[in-house]
């Protein structure tokens, strides 16, 4: 055994055994393998209007104090939040994205003597740390794309402590409805966690109304998780949030680490939360853009799964990575879904009009080719 393989030996079993997460192909890679200099990212779910006025100018008054430590509480975001959505301000826990809510969660409910239940074609993330906390992953086959909830609920076993919902869920952007989302909760043993991960909430809103808050109080078993970086543009800060009980967040603020949340990000977070107007203007350019993407889905026979996301996937009858890749050589980045068991799918997030036709004409011509 060389040195190398015995560092790999002393590491955490599960630890050995994951395969690190893969985040959509960055611009600057692509620039660097292909020397284009032209080129239209749909990969990661971003906002494609960016931030907005309030936050860039509040990241502009916050740049003399960056010498100092953030506030490692949280406290103006945390008011704000509280503020909008009725609640105190310690059912909140602030995260670096809500990918490290959960995170959080799963180091202080999991170990390797209990179980994760999350559906098949579900987010990431949900494996990755049930299997390094050495946990088992029970995963239940999905049904049309999404959660089929009967089917995890005869899963759970005294031996689960968490369950994964995402809602909507990524990558295939299904929609769970609130009545059958909080029987399912309601239907949960006490000793099950629910993790109902809402990180494209804010685009739900405008499909049905959502009332998840409401059910915290009378499910102390519930986690939501949120976060900053999708509708109010600012994934390149990283900033999150989950909404619970009192006795919840308590616990999650045990593991969670002193100043996750740098200065930028708090200020910057709670701006955007205030600014309505470009939080409108960002769904309602999701929509337009939807709606150009599956016409032009319609018009070259293609299938895609209806998404209440900013992203939509689409079923391309044959092979994706092959597509993924002739699409990279014209400057369009997309995301293959092959390791979601989607290997015919590219999920495509929704762009500014220019970009998404530029998308389009490049899909036609790749297409046609290949």
């Amino acid at each position: 055994m060389n040195n190398f393989d015995k560092i790999f030996s002393l590491a955490v079993v599960g630890v050995q055994g994951l395969i690190p997460y893969k985040a959509g192909k960055p611009i600057e890679e692509l620039e660097r393998e292909l020397g284009l200099t032209e080129i239209v990212k749909l990969a990661s779910n971003e906002n494609s209007l960016g931030p907005g006025k309030k936050a860039m100018t509040a990241i502009q008054n916050a740049l003399s104090t960056l010498a100092l430590y953030p506030d490692g509480s949280g406290f103006g975001l945390k008011k704000a939040l509280a503020k909008k959505y009725e609640l105190e301000e310690g059912q909140i826990t602030l995260g670096n994205g809500s990918n490290e809510i959960l995170e959080l969660v799963a180091r202080a409910f999991l170990t390797p003597e209990y179980e994760a239940v999350f559906s098949q074609h579900a987010f990431a993330v949900y494996p990755i740390v049930t299997q390094a906390l050495g946990a088992k992953a029970v995963v239940v086959p999905a049904l049309n794309y999404g959660h089929d909830l009967s089917a995890m609920l005869q899963a759970i076993t005294d031996k689960t402590r968490l369950v994964f919902i995402a809602n909507p869920n990524n990558p295939t952007g299904t929609l769970l409805s609130q009545k059958s989302l909080e029987g399912f909760i309601g239907a949960l043993p006490d000793t099950c966690i629910c993790v109902l991960d809402e990180a494209y909430f804010e685009f739900v809103s405008s499909i049905e109304s959502v009332n998840s808050i409401d059910w915290l109080k009378k499910f102390p078993n519930l986690l939501i998780t949120r976060t900053f970086s999708k509708a109010y543009g600012l994934a390149g800060l990283r900033v999150g949030y989950g909404l619970s009980s009192l006795q919840f967040a308590d616990i999650l603020n045990r593991v969670r680490q002193p100043f996750n949340n740098n200065t930028l990000a708090l200020v910057a977070a709670e701006a955007a939360l205030a600014d309505d107007d470009h939080l409108q203007k960002t769904i309602t350019l999701n929509m337009q853009g939807m709606q150009q993407l599956t016409e032009g889905f319609i018009k070259l026979g293609l299938d895609w799964v209806p998404s209440a996301g900013n992203f939509v996937l689409v079923d391309l009858k044959q092979a994706g990575q092959p597509i993924y890749e002739a699409l990279l050589h014209k400057g369009i980045i997309v995301r293959p879904v092959g390791n979601y068991e989607l290997p015919n799918h590219l999920r495509i997030s929704i762009g500014t009009a220019k970009e998404n036709a530029k998308f389009l004409k490049a899909l036609t011509d790749t297409l046609v080719y290949v």
